[in-house]
């Protein structure tokens, strides 16, 4: 059986992306018509009947389905954020861009991570277009994920192309690998956080930006 990176690639069946040139190294994506069979195959390891007619354009659909959960391979972060503006009246408060939805996949068992990141940066001399903010958190959110390392990729991207004076980064989420099996705690919420520059250096800085956002973790935040 394929590893989970490689088949979460292989399903979508399109030429390796460019902005991931190591996964592309090392992962060859099979043709469409392969993926569909794993997927044939799978329903088949469950039990059930992969040609009956509830279940024939199943595997098709579960491809089509890839391709928007997993479409953050081909795309790039850093270059989502490299138009900026600097005509900003000298404006050097923090710009903060709370609860941006998403959804995402757990790398270990490929079961949805559903929740909202709260993004904020403190300008230096560019800002960006707010909406760019929400495209790198889908964009690495539309991966194989695990939430620690989504959060400290968003805040690296924003830092390493805007060089801001800060970034901050906090992401809540609900994991479905342990809400709907496993462990089976519905509604625990998994909260992590980034903060780089004069969000971690300063404290005022750092609460004024957990109060913005509803002092995520009952002030848990405001000494990390």
């Amino acid at each position: 059986m394929p590893t989970q990176r490689a088949a979460s690639a292989a399903v979508r069946g399109r030429a390796s992306p460019s902005s991931s040139p190591a996964l592309a190294a090392a992962v060859e994506r099979p043709s469409r018509a392969e993926a569909e069979a794993a997927v044939r195959t799978l329903i088949r390891w469950a039990g059930d009947d992969p040609n009956r007619e509830g279940l024939v354009d199943t595997p098709s659909r579960v491809v089509r389905s890839y391709e928007e959960f997993f479409a953050g391979y081909d795309s790039e972060p850093a270059e989502t954020l490299r138009r900026t503006f600097e005509e900003t009246d000298g404006y050097d408060e923090m710009v903060v861009l709370k609860d941006i939805r998403f959804e995402s996949h757990c790398e270990h068992h490929m079961v949805p991570i559903l929740g909202k990141a709260h993004v904020a940066y403190l300008p230096k001399h560019r800002v960006v277009g707010i909406s760019k903010l929400a495209r790198v958190v889908e964009a690495y959110a539309k991966r194989l994920q695990i939430q620690e390392k989504m959060t400290a990729q968003i805040a690296n991207a924003i830092q390493e192309v805007l060089q801001p004076l800060g970034v901050a980064v906090v992401i809540e989420a609900a994991h479905q690998c342990m809400t709907t099996r496993g462990v089976h705690k519905p509604g625990v919420t998994m909260v992590t956080s980034r903060m780089l520059g004069a969000f971690r250096d300063d404290q005022a800085t750092r609460r004024e930006f957990l109060a913005m956002i509803g002092d995520t973790g009952s002030g848990r935040l405001s000494n990390s």
